[in-house]
């Protein structure tokens, strides 16, 4: 489909946008995904009283882990596939080489944005430049949520589909495996409590909003940028306008053997990084130190992935009961990230319990890690936008708002009030 300049600006300038205008033609083999290959579809806006941003498709049967998602394209509509287990084949060796070069390579772009969080963190916080730190407005992961939510909008949105042209699996491992995660909402609501306990409600109160604006801006302004290049790229010819190139059409993972071959790069790679990680979680472990913490974020961190994936495929676009009550909410993404926060929390009150060097890196390895990881801003922020853009733009505040105030209200019950109640140091 065009992308329409005049229909983007007018959407930004009421600070958001037509995913519509931001994704790129769907060919006859090829079906784009979205992000965390589940989380991140788009739906009409006379479906979505009826489908959530991730629904099944009622054009045929699938597993409970397979999720459809349809587009609205000048009055197309059009089917998007997102990968599940199961969802073709089940039970077969193909369905099994299908299904494991999305999951391994979600797992294995894990790595890269716990190392990039831990760099931007560093970076931004008291040691560097000293923008962010613990006891201001400005969270240390805030750097990270923003980055990520502004590149979700370039590689997740705008050129999604072109990157799905040559390969699902790669476009899948950026979206879900880094750009998700590099994101992470546990971080900024564990940050908020920790205002709260230091008796910095105006900072907690205020932070919360200010990290959710930067964050939707940053998705916004990403969107923006990136369409504008996508022109530019178009009319220097450097995009094929319509059609796969012989060149894409060599990268297709249409083979059998072209799926065992990925299948095994994969797995012997993944388990290269987590003996890395493991080796040098063994050699930093009883020293205490920051790296410690991050090496074992690294070994645990797949596992939030996976995760946040397997909630997505089995909640988004399903509602509650056999009704299917509500089924606009996408609850896989809900569950995730008020989950991730209540552990978060929770694993934050016992290292005020125990106070010890290895529960405190422990702990922390863990909220930074596998927390950090199941939890994301940035698919968060873009089915905000999804849902503003239905017939019911209500709707979005209403996702948001739930998200938020659940987050922050349980972390106040589980860690704040402990910490008030049995006078743990702040």
């Amino acid at each position: 489909m065009d992308l329409e300049t005049n229909r983007a600006d007018s959407s930004l300038r009421r600070h958001s946008f037509k995913f519509s205008n931001a994704v790129n033609p769907i060919y006859d083999d090829m079906r784009d995904v979205m992000e965390s290959g589940i989380d991140l579809p788009i739906i009409p806006g006379d479906d979505l009283s009826t489908a959530s941003p991730v629904s099944p498709s009622p054009l045929e049967i699938i597993s409970p882990l397979s999720t459809e998602a349809i587009i609205q394209c000048d009055d197309k509509k059009q089917v998007l596939h997102i990968p599940c287990a199961g969802d073709q084949e089940r039970g077969t060796m193909a369905d099994g080489l299908r299904f494991t070069p999305y999951a391994s390579l979600c797992f294995r772009h894990s790595w890269g944005n716990v190392l990039t969080r831990y760099v931007l963190e560093k970076l931004f916080g008291p040691g560097v430049i000293g923008l962010t730190s613990n006891g201001s407005v400005l969270y240390l992961d805030l750097p990270s949520n923003m980055v990520g939510s502004f590149l979700m909008g370039w590689l997740g949105i705008v050129f999604k589909g072109d990157i799905s042209r040559v390969s699902e699996h790669l476009a899948i491992g950026l979206t879900t495996g880094y750009l998700g995660s590099l994101t992470t909402l546990s971080g900024w609501n564990q940050s908020m409590l920790n205002l709260s306990v230091q008796g910095k409600w105006a900072f907690a109160v205020f932070g919360l909003p200010l990290g959710f604006i930067l964050a939707d801006y940053s998705i916004s302004y990403g969107v923006r940028t990136a369409q504008t290049f996508q022109r530019f790229l178009k009319t220097q010819r450097v995009i094929p306008l319509n059609g796969l190139s012989s060149a894409e059409r060599s990268w297709k993972m249409d083979k059998f053997w072209r799926r065992f071959a990925v299948v095994v790069v994969l797995l012997l790679t993944l388990g290269l990084l987590w003996g890395i990680s493991g080796a040098l979680e063994k050699r930093e472990f009883h020293s205490g130190s920051s790296g410690a913490e991050l090496w074992l974020a690294c070994l645990v961190g797949p596992l939030g992935v996976w995760i946040r994936w397997f909630l997505a495929c089995r909640l988004n676009g399903r509602g509650l009961g056999k009704s299917g009550l509500l089924k606009w909410v996408p609850f896989g993404t809900l569950v995730a990230n008020v989950s991730a926060a209540c552990v978060m929390a929770a694993l934050a009150t016992l290292k005020k319990a125990v106070n010890t060097q290895t529960c405190n890196t422990v702990a922390t390895g863990i909220q930074f890690g596998l927390m950090g990881c199941l939890s994301t801003v940035s698919t968060f922020i873009a089915e905000v936008h999804l849902l503003r853009e239905s017939k019911h733009p209500w709707r979005g505040d209403a996702y948001a708002l739930v998200t938020i105030v659940a987050s922050f209200g349980l972390g106040t019950l589980i860690y704040s009030v402990p910490v008030w109640t049995r006078g743990y140091d702040h």
